[in-house]
């Protein structure tokens, strides 16, 4: 029995040791002193340049949005897991220039005719720095996921929420109202724009 316990309490004291060498330690890496002994730090990075992209879409309006999410994640044997996120996004309508050629512009005396691509929705997006988990309910098991979950949901409403708001019609008058003035003062003519989803 007295094996046992003077056996006990030496493994009582190596832990008290290792402890205290642990929290000397940690206290000693803080100090200013420390850095003293330290000529800098040093990073390596090999940044390979992956694609090169020529972008030539025009963007016309943004949509802002703010919502209260409530996402619930259903479990088979234990209560269901829940987030309630404050999310703002944003989307975008825009049109691809590069898509315009030669034939989609036909002039008739002094007006000119210009067949647009048709509006599309160019990005959608949550804005991560302006949104926030509000609040989590049963998530201990996997609280990350839960939120990712939530996130992506909330950004598939921020695609559906721009489209039946009418972000690709807006797209199309912001093109009339922006190109217009600038492509007739170039041009010296008239000019009238159609676009290619209204030519079918």
């Amino acid at each position: 029995m007295s094996r046992l316990i003077n056996a006990f309490f030496r493994l009582f004291l190596l832990a008290v040791l290792v402890a205290g060498l642990i929290a000397i330690w940690e206290q000693i890496r803080g100090n200013t002193l420390m850095s003293r002994f330290r000529k800098g730090d040093k990073t390596t990075q090999s940044i390979v340049l992956k694609e090169v992209k020529a972008l030539g879409k025009l963007e016309l309006v943004r949509y802002t949005f703010k919502d209260i999410v409530e996402h619930e994640q259903v479990n088979t044997f234990l209560p269901n897991a829940n987030a309630v996120l404050i999310v703002e996004g944003e989307a975008t309508g825009c049109l691809d220039l590069t898509r315009i050629n030669l034939d989609d512009i036909t002039t008739t005396g002094d007006s000119l005719t210009v067949q647009l691509p048709k509006p599309e929705l160019c990005g959608w997006k949550i804005n991560h720095d302006r949104s926030r988990v509000y609040d989590t309910h049963f998530s201990f098991l996997n609280e990350s996921q839960l939120v990712s979950d939530a996130y992506r949901k909330a950004e598939h409403q921020v695609k559906e929420s721009a489209l039946t708001g009418g972000i690709l019609n807006q797209t199309r008058q912001n093109a009339n109202q922006v190109l217009r003035p600038l492509l007739e003062r170039i041009s010296g003519k008239k000019i009238g724009f159609t676009f290619q989803d209204q030519a079918k």
